[in-house]
């Protein structure tokens, strides 16, 4: 017998299926690998609260807070057949990042982002052997909130290295903690969420003390904000180190946050096993073209992250006036270490339309916005008694 599943027919029967597919007998509990139970939750920044009589900011997320160029939004409209799987590899994109960055296309891999072309690496790289010993993966704390997820997902031990009291990286303490076990590094420039970013002579120094066997990952999800001369430069380090490996996105100076548009660049011996372990069509054929539409319009992006990069100095420059320690800023967001006054100070900020990001009580990072809310930021900070703990 047929049923025509038309008007509400065809609900009547969706609903009955959706309720008898959970009647079932009693069963064993469903658990999950163990590490789950061990990672932490990653906390992406929550949206500002509504006040009254007050615009809202949300200072919570790294996001840019301009939209994309006009050409991107038009490429954007323009490929619609989302029916079609994307090219797999991303061909166009990588040509083009090939010709702007100076690299072989073929030493390219797209990801959903730089954190799914993290996760291609570590999968590729580090997690348990077939003896059930576990792999290590070196990274500065506090850094990248998601580090400890990726890496407990792949299988392999994360051992953190404690950053310096004015936010950078202990590089020397992360050279010793090396051992037989190590698989990879990762070297987050500049750090999020404390800003600062790692120096060329530094960086080569701590890359030959380690073994050549040893990844070495560059995370520069942020390369475009930086104006430190002394900073490092990420593919640089890849033309003369065989075991780096650069991650870059359009999440950030480009504005394609939704998209999810990042890549690795490293040399044909890493590349060829991340192309293994990548994930099909991550990045979408809208994704795609948006990010070529960015690229051939570089100019007009430059200027936006500049705009940003002025008010992050006027923010800074701010907070300074005001006697409060700053970390070097060279991403897009400030930190506040306002250790135990941490919560105290993100609830306030709630109290202004504005959301931060509070970590704990180790403190507070705070994304540049729009004028007005980079602004409103700090007014609150003048009234607020509990400077940030000195370095």
């Amino acid at each position: 017998m047929t049923t025509a599943l038309n008007g509400g027919d065809a609900k009547d029967v969706a609903v009955a299926f959706a309720g008898s597919a959970h009647e079932t007998t009693e069963s064993a509990a469903i658990d999950p690998r163990p590490v789950i139970g061990r990672l932490p939750k990653y906390a992406a920044g929550k949206p500002p609260a509504q006040v009254p009589g007050l615009e809202s900011f949300k200072l919570s997320s790294n996001e840019n807070p301009l939209p994309p160029i006009p050409a991107v939004l038009e490429a954007i409209a323009a490929h619609s057949a989302v029916n079609r799987y994307p090219d797999p590899v991303a061909s166009t994109l990588r040509a083009r990042l090939s010709d702007l960055l100076g690299v072989p296309a073929e030493d390219i891999v797209t990801g959903g982002g730089s954190l799914g072309a993290l996760n291609q690496l570590l999968a590729a790289f580090a997690g348990q052997q077939d003896d059930g010993t576990q792999d290590e993966v070196v990274y500065a704390w506090r850094s990248f909130e998601a580090y400890p997820i990726s890496v407990g997902l792949s299988g392999a031990k994360g051992v953190q290295i404690p950053v310096l009291a004015d936010g950078r990286h202990d590089l020397d303490a992360m050279a010793a903690a090396v051992g037989e076990r190590t698989r990879v590094v990762l070297l987050c420039t500049p750090n999020n969420p404390t800003g600062p970013a790692l120096r060329r002579e530094e960086t080569e120094r701590f890359i030959e003390s380690v073994p050549r066997d040893v990844v070495i990952v560059v995370d520069e999800a942020y390369h475009e904000f930086v104006r430190d001369d002394e900073a490092v430069d990420g593919i640089a380090l890849y033309r003369k180190y065989p075991n780096v490996v650069v991650l870059r996105t359009f999440s950030k100076a480009h504005g394609l946050a939704g998209l999810r548009v990042g890549y690795s660049i490293s040399r044909p011996e890493i590349t060829e096993s991340l192309r293994v372990a990548a994930v099909p069509f991550a990045v979408s054929t809208i994704a795609e073209h948006a990010a070529i539409a960015s690229i051939d319009h570089l100019d007009e992006v430059v200027g936006r992250v500049q705009t940003l990069v002025d008010e992050r100095e006027r923010v800074v420059a701010g907070l300074r006036e005001l006697g409060w320690a700053v970390p070097d800023a060279q991403g897009n967001f400030v930190w506040l270490n306002l250790g135990d006054a941490t919560q105290e100070f993100a609830a306030l900020a709630a109290e202004h339309a504005l959301s931060v990001r509070a970590f704990g009580n180790e403190g507070v990072r705070v994304s540049i916005g729009e004028s007005g809310g980079n602004s409103r930021f700090l007014e609150l900070c003048r009234t607020f008694t509990k400077a940030p703990i000195a370095y």
